[in-house]
């Protein structure tokens, strides 16, 4: 079997990075993949035997930068975002450089493309397990709507796009720093913490790309989604962030109604959304993507969590935590901004 050449965009960020060191130390395969990572400026590459991780220098908002940087590849592993900011930045990083990058691809003749996408690009609303295909694509922020217009270029060039809704573990700075904020402004259960979402650690998220990018065939022109094979409660996701942090467990009882007229609410533009996103039922059925990969996450959620205790600690404690300005509308963050993702 040949050996995989892999480039990476976005091999710098919270998922990139991880993916990048998993690929680079070989997982089970008794000789690593070859990696190419598509960087801004120059960074550490992650570990592995010499010769065999790349880095070239590059920008997706500079598509004569991106010239030659698929040569020899035959798998693109596209994690590179811009979350937030100038929505011009976010269009020229997520939309427009995605078709930069998939026209480099297309002239090396690259074979397969994966994209990290996110549930942010489906209308909002109650999500109660929802499969692929089954949800409107009805996007709101400027982020989401370019990312969506990149994951359909993707898809239309018969990439494969990977749709996780929120990921959390070490280096998460929007999910669980965004529930401490919300809960601290919203201090009370909202309908009993009952609603379920779909999440994912980072590190099985990670595995799920690698493992994704050194399969011999993945389905083409489709999206799948990615989170744990079962959902969390919200109670569930904020009784174990106060357990490994010092935010306290809400008290008494609201229901969603009451939630949305909560005092403070009618001022705060994004309100509603992150109301809808941390007290609304947000499952995506994830079961495709594990009957692919013929796995599952090895560790429950509890455990799996509490390893991300020390990170939310010191971040929930640190400068700008319960800062008020946590953003919640884009929980999949991959990458501090187009620079370093780029």
């Amino acid at each position: 079997m040949a050996t995989p050449r892999i480039l990476i965009t976005g091999g710098a960020g919270f998922v990139g990075s991880r993916t990048a060191a998993l690929l680079a130390s070989g997982l089970s395969r008794s000789e690593p993949p070859r990696l190419r990572l598509l960087a801004h400026r120059s960074r550490p590459a992650p570990s592995g035997p010499a010769g065999r991780v790349e880095v070239r220098r590059g920008s997706l908002t500079e598509p004569d930068s991106l010239r030659g940087v698929c040569e020899g590849v035959d798998t693109v592993l596209h994690l590179a975002s811009q979350i937030g900011g100038d929505p011009a930045l976010c269009g020229a990083v997520n939309d427009a450089g995605t078709g930069a990058l998939l026209a480099e691809a297309e002239r090396a003749g690259v074979r397969r493309i994966i994209q990290l996408g996110t549930t942010a690009v489906y209308r909002d609303g109650c999500h109660l397990r929802a499969a692929e295909g089954e949800l409107a694509l009805e996007p709101v922020s400027p982020t989401s709507v370019s990312r969506l217009a990149g994951e359909r270029r993707v898809l239309a060039a018969g990439g494969l796009v990977v749709r996780p809704h929120l990921v959390y573990g070490p280096g998460d700075v929007w999910v669980v720093p965004a529930l401490a904020e919300f809960a601290g402004f919203l201090p009370h259960w909202v309908d009993e913490g009952r609603a379920l979402m779909s999440v994912i650690g980072v590190d099985d998220l990670a595995g799920v790309l690698a493992a994704l990018a050194l399969r011999e065939s993945v389905p083409r022109g489709e999206v799948l989604h990615a989170g744990r094979p079962q959902p969390v409660s919200a109670r569930e996701l904020i009784t174990e962030t106060a357990r490994i942090t010092t935010m306290p467990l809400p008290s008494g009882e609201l229901t969603y109604r009451q939630a949305k007229d909560w005092r403070g609410a009618r001022e705060d533009p994004g309100w509603q959304r992150r109301l809808s996103l941390l007290a609304m039922d947000h499952w995506y059925d994830s079961s495709r993507l594990w009957r692919l990969l013929g796995t599952a996450p090895r560790l429950n959620f509890r455990e799996d969590f509490a390893r991300a205790a020390d990170w939310y600690r010191g971040r929930l404690r640190g400068p700008g935590a319960a800062s008020g300005t946590v953003p919640v509308g884009e929980p999949t963050r991959t990458a501090a901004g187009a620079h370093s993702a780029a």
